[in-house]
């Protein structure tokens, strides 16, 4: 939508530049009267605003107006994000709309008797530019006494100390903090050296480290659950349900057949993952004249979790569910998750389903929905599946499955889609939760089988509810900004490799790059940098498209035992089909609705990131000192970013590390080269690197370069290159 792409609708930079014109804010009346928009743009028009405020291109400016971003008020809200060596706050606006990142603000210090401010803490701030696009902030009011948590690993107190006869310190385990925090006698709540622990600021005076108080321990360093808890702590992940919510998970009972149809005699199947907790989705196919009838039956979640109930009200404030090597945190409780709401083989499940017929090209001619009685005929995994077609044996269940699958797959190329490659990392504990391997995740044929058929349910659910003019919650996917699409035309171009131009491409053109390099070196880098291109994926009941997958509408629907999402869009079926009770009462919150789970999923995913980088740093601490093989995938003035393909461990390479020269920063090839001894390094280029640290704390891994890239003739040069002198 965005860009131009709806008829009439201005594009980003006709948008950006209006505004910015503008003597004073403007609405969307104002923009619909000087663009010649009627009431059909309305949606597109709300979209497109949200999107560029998201950019920081416009701000907002009072009720439904806008106006271009400028410098920041005298006096504003203001968070946390960092502290430097001092113990000082370093924050950054609450809810900046500006153009590029936001800029620094550095807190003074609090006053005498008054606990100093740790990460995450919110206020009232008076500013005052101090020059460089840098501000210096002064605390005006703590809001709802906030003062941020401490999030860290505990340590012994300082022997030769006598001056501070401390209980310990606090190592912060977020890379943002960069000071400890001592702990007075007393205070430290019997944490014990090497465990994790949870820390509120105590009222300080004077100079030198902050005081902190212990609240809680979470697990001795080192251990598997200590990271979850750490991480689940770090991002303020819901862990413990309300009573009232595990009561009313406790009260469910099995569903009977009144109201719903008959399907126990269907031989539905689940396919998940060997490690897989709950099983919310069963399909079955079978060969028709022209093509085939698929079946995708889903967990009727909204049949236990009603509206505004305790367990509604507790669903929503997680969004869904967080998955991490050793514990899943669910949505909902045990009893439901792992129980009810779970398609357990020969157990009678209540359902949604959705019946469809695709013909040999893989385009779905009808669909309907219905609400169901079911029982698994087996919980295969996708090993499993596999295995067995390979070798051709359940070939009455999985033929059809997989005609299907490859008529679903052609009509997927037709339409043209992005499919990156990017592999994800696999943690296998032992019994005592110890790290055995980490290795990448295998995809499998089995495991697209099950993505198309559920792509295609989710486009049927879009469907039905927008033919029915019902509220829809679509999964929506904008194409690249025109600024993001120029970075990665920039960074396409250093590999030789060019995009069609114009400001708007279609997802096969660049899924054809992504075919040129398969393959090649360059391969996993190019697949990032396309990622890194792509806007963020949101929820919203305004449709914009989903550019990745190339589909004009789509919702989430196969999922409701583990994202918010899907379960409003069943109970929207529910009321526009007249399956019985549970439906959605109307559209009333829906937009606040969608755009918090679009942050509960976002934390969730940041969480489950986080989890993985201080797992696979865990799994290098004994092997520093090793050298590895790396591929550059980043390149900046001050350090050179590193991966390790064999288990996708990513670190930085210090620029104070490399050998003394002048060293060349060369923005447009993304290369560091020294002028005297000729050598270069640059994005996707292999290197050999020898692990210097690895922080199971915070994640963080620190790598020299070991066998530098041979040189190259002639003399360094650059275009808009920074000399880089290292002493």
């Amino acid at each position: 939508m965005a860009g131009g792409g709806e008829k009439g609708l201005p594009s980003h930079v006709e948008l950006r530049r209006f505004i910015a014109a503008a003597p004073r804010r403007v609405g969307k009346r104002e923009i619909s009267r000087a663009f010649g928009l009627g009431p059909e743009h309305r949606g597109p028009l709300r979209a497109l605003l949200r999107e560029l405020a998201e950019e920081g291109v416009v701000a907002p400016a009072g009720a439904r107006r806008f106006a271009a971003s400028q410098r920041l008020p005298e006096t504003m809200m203001v968070e946390v994000t960092g502290l430097d060596r001092e113990g000082e706050a370093l924050a950054r606006p609450l809810d900046w709309r500006g153009e590029g990142p936001p800029p620094a603000i550095l807190m003074e210090p609090e006053p005498r008797g008054r606990a100093a401010l740790a990460l995450g803490a919110r206020v009232l701030a008076r500013l005052r530019p101090i020059g460089n696009g840098r501000y210096k902030g002064r605390t005006l009011k703590r809001l709802d006494d906030r003062v941020g948590r401490i999030l860290g690993v505990f340590r012994a107190a300082v022997a030769d100390a006598p001056r501070h006869p401390d209980a310990g310190r606090i190592v912060p385990a977020d890379r943002r903090a960069r000071a400890e925090w001592r702990v007075p006698p007393g205070e430290a709540g019997g944490a014990e050296p090497g465990e994790i622990v949870e820390a509120v600021p105590l009222p300080s005076a004077g100079w030198g480290l902050k005081p902190a108080r212990v609240i809680a321990r979470l697990g001795r360093e080192g251990e598997a659950r200590s990271v979850s808890r750490l991480v689940l702590a770090l991002h303020d992940i819901p862990l413990d349900f309300s009573a009232d919510a595990l009561a009313e998970a406790a009260g469910a009972r099995a569903t009977g057949l009144s109201g719903r149809e008959d399907l126990r005699a269907l031989p539905l199947v689940t396919i998940d993952g060997a490690d897989a907790r709950d099983f919310d989705d069963a399909v079955h196919a079978e060969a028709t004249a022209d093509g085939f009838r698929l079946i995708v039956a889903i967990a009727d979640v909204a049949h236990y979790v009603r509206p505004g109930a305790a367990l509604d009200r507790d669903a929503r404030l997680r969004g869904n569910s967080v998955y991490f090597p050793d514990r899943v945190v669910p949505m909902l409780p045990e009893a439901l998750s792992n129980g009810w709401c779970s398609l357990r083989p020969g157990e009678e499940r209540g359902c949604l389903f959705v019946e469809m017929r695709i013909d040999g090209a893989g385009r779905k001619h009808t669909h309907r929905f219905g609400r169901g009685l079911m029982k698994s005929a087996a919980r295969l995994t996708y090993e499993e599946v596999q295995a067995a077609h390979e070798a051709g044996a359940m070939a009455a269940l999985l033929d059809p499955l997989h005609g299907a699958f490859h008529a679903l797959l052609a009509a997927r190329r037709a339409r043209g889609t992005l499919d990156l490659d990017l592999p994800e990392q696999q943690v296998e504990l032992d019994a005592t939760g110890k790290i055995r391997a980490i290795r990448p995740r295998p995809r499998l044929d089995s495991h697209r089988l099950i993505e198309e058929f559920m792509v295609l349910a989710n486009v049927a659910a879009a469907e039905e509810l927008e033919t029915r003019h019902a509220p829809c919650v679509y999964r929506v996917h904008a194409p690249p900004s025109p600024e993001k699409l120029a970075t990665l035309r920039e960074l396409l171009a250093s590999f030789d490799i060019s995009l069609p131009p114009g400001d708007r491409l279609h997802p096969r053109d660049l899924d054809a790059v992504l075919r040129r390099v398969a393959g090649r070196t360059e391969a996993p880098l190019v697949n990032e940098m396309i990622l890194r291109s792509q806007s963020q994926a949101a929820y919203s009941p305004d449709n914009i498209g989903h550019f990745g997958l190339g589909l004009a509408r789509y919702a989430h629907f196969t999922s409701p035992i583990r994202r918010y999402a899907d379960l409003l869009i069943h109970r929207a079926l529910i009321a526009a089909c007249r399956l019985g009770p549970g439906g959605l009462g109307g559209a009333d919150g829906l937009e606040e609705t969608a755009a918090h789970i679009t942050l509960t999923e976002r934390r969730a995913a940041s969480a489950e990131r986080a989890a993985i980088e201080r797992y696979l740093a865990a799994f290098l601490a004994e092997r520093v000192g090793e050298n590895f093989a790396a591929r550059i995938s980043g390149v900046t003035r001050a350090v050179i970013f590193v991966t390790l393909p064999a288990i996708g461990a990513s670190g930085i390479v210090p620029l104070s590390s490399l050998p003394d020269d002048e060293w060349i920063f060369d923005q447009d090839q993304q290369m560091l080269s020294g002028r005297r001894s000729r050598v270069s390094y640059r994005l996707a280029q292999t290197v050999e690197v020898r692990l210097m640290e690895a922080n199971p704390l915070t994640g963080g891994l620190v790598f020299h370069l070991f066998q530098p890239a041979p040189p190259r003739p002639g003399p360094a040069r650059g275009r808009r290159s920074t000399k880089l002198h290292r002493p």
